[in-house]
């Protein structure tokens, strides 16, 4: 046993589970679903029967008939002593049956890889002789590839030496260094939320404390919880995505940066801006966001959304002496990216733009698509507009995103349910929807999800009786 998950953070994790069946069931498909997403960690115990029952509300019965079918499909083993731990999941475990061919994952929400990546790959393999005679160890990067992406911020208007960038193992990589770096245990860090959910990983896994600011695909950033959070909490860190926001999809505005900015410089917290996403812009109407420069911003850019996902390059940019901090803290986590991926990255940043380009078209079909789509079979959800992204972030009205998500993981349609975005609880009213796929195959899941929200909601608020006894 690795760990323990206390009845009350189970509760809160799983959020709006009830949904198809015995109420047992569906509690048990909540449990299963926080393990897929590794919000519950292999050789996890979990709370004792009657603990879990009366965290939320049920008879023990029901929790124990919850255990049993977790037993029963390989998620969890009862042990003498040690109560119920959760084990490892098959390598093809969806969460009830095993995977099948023609399944559709939508819980990857990155566009196929750029058409020109093969080429370019091709030119650098004919320099492996010069690329194999480096060390291969270089926790700054590559000189030339730390002046290209330097170069690509200067013609934004930042002006930015290679002193000032770090090369990562990708942006997921870059994060992890900053938090172990720049944080220290139960220092406080400022999170949107809904978050990209391994970015929120990154500053729990060294201890920190998540402060959630929420921002919605119409309003915005509430900007009056993050002065508040600002001025009382003074955080250490605030992590943010300023553009095209994963997953609601929505940009700053002037006035939500210039907020922020100042917030931050008054609690003199490090401002960690995730630019994934940025150069994913389909047809936004006015300009893109530019957050102005100040002394404690970093920014965290990488190849995954725009290139490829396999191309594992990412970055930081900062002042130099915060540069210089993270690398010298870097060797504890890895001592270099591969020099054939940063050879290859050094080929691609000047080309962003041209590349850009082109994801917009692929992304515009696809969020196209899924749009018409659902508008035309789900006239009852809220259906946002996205100008740039990956991901639609749907209301679906009841919150039984984590019943509909299993539903329809059983019927062959992979997704992730609101909850997975959230920082402390909630968003089951909430459904992510990423367009990165091809438009036959968003078409064909959203068939799939009207018959997988069919099922759930015609008995989401059906419970046991000796559940509902258990509240009388």
């Amino acid at each position: 046993m690795d760990s323990r998950i206390s009845a009350r953070a189970l509760a809160e994790a799983l959020g709006g589970w009830r949904g198809r069946g015995p109420a047992y069931e569906a509690l048990a498909d909540g449990i299963r679903l926080l393990c897929l997403d590794n919000r519950i960690a292999p050789q996890t115990a979990l709370p004792a029967e009657r603990e879990l029952a009366a965290a939320l509300g049920l008879s023990r019965t029901t929790v124990a008939a919850t255990y049993r079918s977790l037993r029963d499909s390989g998620h969890i083993e009862s042990l003498r002593g040690s109560g119920s731990v959760t084990l490892p999941l098959r390598r093809t475990d969806p969460g009830i049956e095993d995977r099948r061919d023609g399944v559709i994952d939508l819980q990857q929400a990155s566009p196929a890889a750029w058409p020109g990546l093969p080429a370019v790959m091709a030119e650098v393999a004919q320099e492996a002789a010069a690329l194999v005679a480096r060390t291969g160890y270089d926790v700054v990067g590559d000189a030339g590839l730390r002046e290209e992406i330097a170069q690509m911020y200067r013609a934004r208007g930042l002006p930015t030496t290679p002193d000032q960038v770090l090369v990562t193992t990708g942006a997921q990589s870059a994060l992890h260094l900053v938090a172990s770096v720049l944080l220290s245990r139960a220092d406080r860090v400022l999170i949107e939320t809904p978050t990209y959910p391994h970015g929120a990983d990154a500053f729990r896994a060294v201890g920190a404390r998540l402060v959630g600011v929420p921002v919605t695909p119409d309003a915005g950033w509430d900007l009056d919880r993050a002065a508040q959070t600002f001025a009382r909490v003074l955080p250490a860190l605030a992590y943010l995505m300023p553009d095209f926001h994963n997953p609601t999809g929505r940009s700053m505005s002037p006035v939500e940066m210039a907020a922020f900015v100042d917030g931050a410089q008054r609690a003199g917290t490090y401002l960690v801006l995730d630019e994934t996403t940025a150069g994913l812009d389909i047809d936004r109407e006015t300009a893109g966001t530019a957050f102005p420069e100040a002394p404690r911003i970093i920014r965290v850019g990488s190849l995954g959304k725009t290139v490829w996902g396999g191309l594992r390059v990412g970055w930081v940019r900062a002042e130099a002496d915060i540069v210089r901090r993270l690398a010298s803290g870097r060797p504890v986590h890895d001592l270099g990216t591969p020099e054939f991926e940063q050879a290859v990255a050094a080929r691609v940043v000047g080309r962003l733009d041209e590349i850009s380009a082109q994801r917009a078209d692929l992304l515009r079909a696809g969020r196209d698509a899924l749009t018409r789509a659902l508008e035309a079979t789900f006239p009852e959800w809220e259906i946002p507009v996205a100008r740039g992204g990956v991901s639609l972030w749907v209301g679906i009205g009841e919150p039984v995103s984590t019943p509909l998500v299993m539903n329809a993981r059983a019927r062959g349609l992979l997704l992730s349910a609101g909850s997975r975005f959230a920082v402390d609880g909630g968003h089951d009213r909430r459904l992510r929807l990423p367009f990165t796929a091809a438009p036959h195959t968003l078409e064909r899941a959203v068939g799939i999800l009207r018959a997988a929200w069919d099922d759930v909601r015609g008995t989401s608020a059906t419970a046991s009786l000796d559940d509902l006894a258990a509240v009388v």
